[in-house]
């Protein structure tokens, strides 16, 4: 699956969504990962609002959207695009962050990872199946 960090540097998911100058795309499998590319800033438009939806429209294709902070407006905007948007509340390292997301895909997904990637996890399937 593909995931968009907002990064200054490449190395830390240090910036807020709508201020991002920069995401770093990985490609994120459960035996390994790398970065893809990366997507500078997308043209601003005319508001703030243009900005936002140019952000979101730019990160189609990738599942999730990860930042250190992410208003509800921008969120619904990434959701309305099948992208999860994920915040961290403090500059992670990318690689932390692919490590963890990698240890999830190599267990059962929870049911919110498994509709960003579009498979119905078995476990809840048999349960929604056994009520």
């Amino acid at each position: 699956m593909k995931v968009a960090f907002a990064s200054s540097d490449g190395d830390h998911i240090d910036e807020h969504f709508g201020k991002a100058t920069a995401f770093h795309i990985w490609e994120v499998e459960p035996s390994g990962a790398h970065c893809v590319g990366r997507l500078g800033q997308p043209d601003r438009g005319g508001d703030d609002e243009d900005h936002i939806l140019a952000k979101a429209t730019a990160l189609e294709g990738c599942s999730i959207a990860c930042s250190v902070q992410i208003g509800g407006p921008a969120a619904a905007k990434l959701v309305a695009r099948h992208i999860h948007p994920m915040k961290t509340d403090a500059v992670v390292p990318i690689k932390d962050m692919v490590e963890k997301l990698q240890n999830v895909l190599r267990g059962s997904a929870p049911p919110w990872l498994a509709k960003t990637m579009g498979i119905v996890p078995a476990r809840r399937l048999v349960q929604d199946l056994e009520e």
